[in-house]
């Protein structure tokens, strides 16, 4: 299909080897948490077995390995997003946290009551319930970004929703309809009103060559287990002086400079935000996966989610027409590789149900955004997720599945 020698990418990921009711696993929903290769695996049980400790306390051997290893997975991160520096890159759990640390730190320093903040009718939960906590709590204004016809935010106006606005908060990729975002459009458009801007990158990073510079964003939130690497690891790149700005989220040990009996100093960014132990061998994973990604090229997998996804849509009109609605832009250069739908007759958690058993994994639900399924007018879809592993097999394994399951319940 492209460049990408799948045979041999499926050949890294243990789990793939696995069979699930007698058929070999078709994994399909990597939007949601995607598998990990070997060498991400190796990785982390390395640290483990052969020098663990603390990182950035010990002055011995394995302290000493384990701290570079653990820097090392945040500047191959830094290298990733193409950030000014290392230290632009702050640790958190996932990108969930990300978007908290800003609604905590700098929205909570900086808002007032009246103040707005502009989200869409796109975002992931995660980018919606911190910020109906703030203004529950201080009495923001939060206003949404429509979404059009055509499954693509409604810009019309724009203008008149960023009047006053503090802060723009939006998805670069939807996890639901897998529209692609113009980020750079968006945050012109905050900055013009004068306000700050965030990316919600957890859908993007792992599958598009992220340039934060080119973004001209002033957050970027992004996860780990996404993009082929272990849970528990995520972040927030930001620009430096809002970061040397915003106070300390959590507090304890690593984001201290001193403490006495009547304060505390803190340290510098980025460890001002990460308290407490950190992910350590998740970190160490995370630049494993930054590698793999990376030796595949960004360009390499982009084009190859188009075309897997360009494939699947028309096997799956081509099968059953008008009986299954996809939701997303028609325009392919626009989305992603998530194909979300809905089919006659069936509900979405009974496709999932029965195309398990033919091994085939997929994402059942309101996907953590029911504010958008409200303007889809459903409860739910199926969802189909396509990443560096997949391939027309695997298509072709859903689309049967899918037939197993229109014959199952007699449509």
């Amino acid at each position: 299909m492209t460049g990408l020698d799948i045979a041999r990418i499926k050949a890294d990921f243990p789990i793939l080897k696995r069979e699930v009711n007698g058929a070999r696993l078709v994994y399909l929903d990597s939007a949601s948490s995607s598998q990990k290769p070997v060498q991400v695996l190796d990785a982390m049980e390395h640290c483990y077995r052969d020098s663990y400790a603390n990182v950035h306390r010990g002055v011995y051997t394995i302290a000493e390995e384990t701290t570079a290893a653990f820097e090392g997975g945040r500047a191959k991160v830094a290298s990733l997003l193409h950030a000014g520096a290392t230290d632009e890159i702050v640790f958190t759990k996932n990108a969930t946290e990300a978007i908290n640390l800003v609604a905590y730190s700098w929205a909570r320093a900086n808002l007032r009551e009246s103040d707005v903040i502009v989200v869409t009718e796109m975002e992931h939960h995660a980018n919606i319930v911190p910020w109906h906590i703030l203004a529950a709590e201080r009495g923001v204004e939060l206003r949404f970004v429509p979404v059009n016809p055509g499954y693509e935010l409604d810009l019309t106006n724009l203008e008149q929703l960023l009047d006053g606005a503090r802060l723009l908060a939006f998805t670069a990729v939807s996890n639901v309809l897998g529209t692609i975002n113009d980020v750079r459009t968006l945050v012109d458009a905050a900055h013009a009103a004068g306000a700050l801007a965030l990316v919600d990158a957890a859908q993007a990073v792992p599958h598009l060559e992220i340039d934060v510079a080119a973004w001209d964003a002033d957050f970027v939130a992004w996860t780990g287990h996404k993009m082929l690497g272990p849970s528990g690891i995520g972040g927030l790149w930001a620009r430096p002086e809002i970061l040397d700005d915003m106070p300390p989220f959590l507090g304890g040990g690593e984001m201290i400079r001193d403490v006495t009996t009547t304060g505390f100093s803190t340290n510098d960014v980025p460890w001002k935000f990460e308290a407490g132990t950190p992910p350590i061998a998740e970190a160490i994973g995370l630049g494993a996966a930054v590698d793999y990604l990376q030796g595949l090229g960004l360009d390499a997998v982009r084009a190859h989610e188009l075309a897997l996804t360009t494939y699947a849509l028309d096997a799956l009109s081509e099968r059953f027409g008008e009986r299954l609605t996809v939701y997303g832009p028609s325009d392919l250069e626009r989305r992603s590789g998530v194909i979300s739908f809905t089919f006659e007759g069936i509900h979405a958690h009974d496709i999932s149900q029965v195309v398990d058993e033919a091994g085939v994994c997929v994402r059942a639900g309101h996907h953590c955004a029911k504010p958008l399924m409200r303007v889809l007018g459903v409860p739910a879809t199926t969802r189909a997720s396509f990443y560096v592993y997949n391939d027309e097999a695997d298509v072709d394994a859903l689309v049967e599945a899918l037939v197993r399951a229109e014959k199952f319940f007699g449509i």
